[in-house]
């Protein structure tokens, strides 16, 4: 895989009146992975933090939370399904001033200083939904404690002790993984909160259903824009000169990233009040094209691209295996273009042997974009050829089938390393022995890992023991067995992305105020996804 093209080349907004808006280039960068590099300054900085001012905001924020909780307690005695009073009673907004106050302490405490907030917050009749993003750590609730929202949230943590009370008090809806029911009812809650003139809390809702490392905007999830009702995009930053806030899918874990944030100086986030987003009569039918419009709004605020990569990549992206994927894959963005086709990766997986004996026929042979779509029996389209040109080498419009099914087992098995190797052996290699040379590994290692470049001359030399000049399956799995991390050493020897990504939890779960709510089949027009990581 050449990475050439590795994004689409034009999209429109899909918006009304959108005319011929172009979609933001897909970033370079994996969305789901946080490299955080401290120098030798950063590390001593640390240590002395962690002897002398951590344990103290530690203790401090703890002791604000304790505060709060008899607060809260009291004010979420009763029915969590009663509509509240309106006015509120004063002893309730006093109670309410309070806690707010309390949080801003607590978050003081713990080093974030300076709260910028740009814009002005819409009022409940103006907007019963906020729609914030990107959403990238669980500092994110600061804009949740200062507006004291309701937000939505898994059933489970209302028994979380004094956590549980604190968000009682704030009237979250409640998802329910037990119910089966419970996403259905979730947006019935939301449209008649919304639709109660401003007699309930906005809701803040977090559209992205996952947390990323804010270089891009993903696909925001349909939920929030079902009831159909104007919402106010928030938009957050962080500008820290040490991105210690990120917790995604692989970098830093939960507690280390709490640690090195209490262990900076001054921590800063910055939030954003967006002016509120009608929806036209097209975008009240169609929620994925509400959820992109808005999208599009936040990113151009933001100053990021957006892309269409979703929760589900995780999977693709955090997949163990002996050859894990980089931080620079372009096979992210080939998942997305599949599913852009109308493919179904848990489906082809089925057809893989079947592909790949077709490819095996062409010998090598290049093919045109014309026969590729019929190879994918699929009509000739712009995401077709964005698909094309990523395969694409040099730009001579001609492309290697078995680059593509190569590229195709990884999506479809991204933790199966060795079954995709045996795979594409069986389509480079010789009819006599089923033999590969250097050029066929180095193309068979680049496209699976979706790289440009990619040296493997010492590892094909430590395959390659007797010096034959070509190595086999059997040979490579021997050497892969033998070696476990060959990876590591022959493929990425002056690279530091494994160790940066060594607290990459085993069994991913979603992380902070994201619970996905979105109904299944919401929107018509939009292929299922793939099962869920939780």
């Amino acid at each position: 895989m050449r990475l050439r093209g590795c994004g689409p080349r034009a999209a429109p907004a899909s918006s009304a009146g959108a005319g011929d808006a172009r979609r933001l280039a897909p970033p370079g960068r994996n969305p789901f992975v946080h490299e955080l590099r401290l120098s030798a300054l950063r590390k001593a900085q640390v240590a002395m933090m962690t002897l002398t001012l951590f344990p103290v905001r530690l203790l401090l924020a703890a002791l604000m939370m304790l505060l709060a909780w008899p607060f809260a307690l009291a004010a979420s005695l009763g029915s969590a399904e009663k509509e509240p009073e309106q006015p509120p009673a004063l002893w309730r907004r006093v109670v309410d001033f309070l806690l707010r106050a309390i949080m801003r302490t607590m978050w003081f405490a713990g080093g974030f200083h300076r709260v910028t907030v740009k814009g002005r917050q819409a009022l409940p009749t103006e907007a019963a939904i906020l729609t914030l993003a990107p959403h990238s750590s669980y500092f994110d609730a600061i804009p949740v404690t200062m507006t004291m929202s309701s937000i939505v949230m898994k059933a489970e943590s209302r028994d979380i002790p004094i956590w549980g009370t604190l968000i009682r008090y704030i009237r979250p809806v409640f998802v329910s993984r037990s119910d089966p029911d419970s996403r259905r009812k979730t947006v019935e809650e939301i449209k008649r909160r919304a639709q109660s003139s401003g007699k309930w809390p906005q809701i803040m809702i977090f559209p992205e259903g996952t947390c990323t490392n804010r270089t891009c905007l993903i696909t925001f999830k349909p939920g929030a824009f079902i009831p159909g009702v104007p919402v106010q995009p928030v938009v957050l930053r962080y500008p820290n000169k040490l991105d210690t806030i990120t917790w995604t899918w692989q970098g830093p874990g939960a507690l280390e990233i709490l640690w090195l944030t209490l262990c900076q100086f001054h921590n800063q986030v910055e939030i954003e009040f967006l002016p509120v987003y009608s929806p036209s009569e097209e975008e009240k039918r169609s929620p994925a094209l509400y959820a992109q419009n808005v999208r599009r709004v936040m990113a151009e605020a933001l100053g990021v691209s957006v892309t269409d990569y979703t929760f589900e990549d995780c999977q693709l992206a955090l997949a163990e295996g002996q050859l894990r994927l980089p931080v620079d894959t372009c096979l992210l963005e080939f998942a997305r273009l599949v599913r852009g086709l109308g493919l179904k990766p848990e489906k082809l997986e089925k057809d893989l042997d079947k592909y790949s004996e077709s490819a095996k026929t062409k010998g090598g042979e290049k093919i045109g974009v014309s026969e590729f779509a019929a190879y994918l029996e699929v009509p000739v389209s712009d995401v077709l050829e964005d698909m094309f040109s990523l395969f694409d080498e040099g730009g001579s419009g001609k492309v290697d089938l078995r680059e593509y099914v190569v590229a195709l087992s990884v999506v479809c098995r991204p933790a199966q390393t060795l079954d995709t190797i045996r795979l594409a052996f069986k389509m480079y290699g010789s009819p006599e022995d089923g033999s590969i040379d250097e050029d066929a590994l180095s193309c068979i290692l680049k496209t699976a890992l979706g790289v440009a470049e990619l040296s493997v001359t010492d590892l094909f030399r430590a395959i390659d023991e007797e010096e034959k000049g070509t190595i086999t399956f059997a040979d490579f799995s021997r050497f892969a067995e033998a070696y476990p991390d060959f990876a590591e050493q022959y493929l990425y020897p002056d690279r530091t992305r494994f160790d940066s990504c060594a607290q990459t939890p085993p069994a991913p779960t979603p992380n902070g105020f994201c619970t996905d709510f979105s109904p299944d089949g919401s929107d018509a027009g939009r292929r299922p996804f793939r099962k869920k990581l939780d």
